[in-house]
């Protein structure tokens, strides 16, 4: 182990291995590490052996490799210290009174979209799922937000119109109407939505929901920059 200017050689190599993912796979063989990484193989295979022992990298049965469940848990700690949910919540709850229907913030977990915190409509007959769920990217309107905005899958077109409206679907009852929540460089942090059922969402609601988030996206996106987020 060698140090150079009071850095780490091993560790740096280490966390280049973690740092592979950041481009969007779940999944990387130990070639395509080695090509991200530009490290040899055997020298990929010691510092695995390592980052596995401490849960931040798992062997598929497959023989790929994927994030661990560490790196989840840091991720929490993270938020929890930065008070993430008393940044969101308030949001949620000003979204729902404007709108009278349901707000959620997602962000991108791997190949999936985790609903973080979430807000539900006052009205009995709404769109409902928990906390902590974890949807498709494919459909649906984070879901297209969060994609949209990552290097492997950009689109274009919904960058240009900075929003997304999803009309049934993940759930032919359910309209939503979702957009970024960018930092100042233009990194998404996740995608902030209004949804409701498509019977009473008609083309005013989306347009009013659409300016409500995209007031409280910006906000957000700016507070997220001066915590470091």
């Amino acid at each position: 182990m060698t140090q150079k200017n009071n850095r780490v050689e091993s560790v740096e190599r280490a966390l280049s291995i973690l740092e592979a993912f950041k481009g969007g796979a779940v999944e990387l063989s130990l070639t395509e590490l080695a090509g991200k990484t530009g490290l040899y193989k055997s020298t990929i295979l010691r510092l695995i052996s390592s980052l596995e022992h401490f849960g931040y990298i798992r062997k598929t049965g497959a023989g790929q490799y994927r994030l661990g469940p560490t790196l989840r848990q840091l991720g929490l700690l993270y938020e929890r210290a930065f008070d993430l949910e008393g940044l969101v919540r308030p949001v949620l709850a000003d979204l729902v009174a404007k709108t009278g229907e349901t707000a959620a913030y997602y962000v991108r977990q791997g190949n999936q979209r985790q609903c973080l915190y979430r807000q539900n409509s006052p009205r009995a007959a709404r769109h409902h799922v928990e906390e902590g769920i974890l949807l498709p990217l494919g459909v649906g309107a984070t879901g297209r937000i969060l994609l949209a905005y990552e290097t492997e899958t950009m689109d274009e077109s919904i960058q240009e119109q900075g929003f997304y409206i999803s009309l049934g679907e993940r759930d032919v009852d359910v309209a939503a109407v979702a957009v970024p929540v960018l930092s100042h460089a233009g990194r998404i942090y996740g995608s902030l939505m209004v949804s409701g059922l498509r019977s009473r969402y008609e083309e005013a609601e989306q347009q009013l929901a659409l300016e409500e988030l995209r007031v409280q996206a910006k906000k957000m996106g700016e507070q997220f920059d001066t915590l470091g987020l």
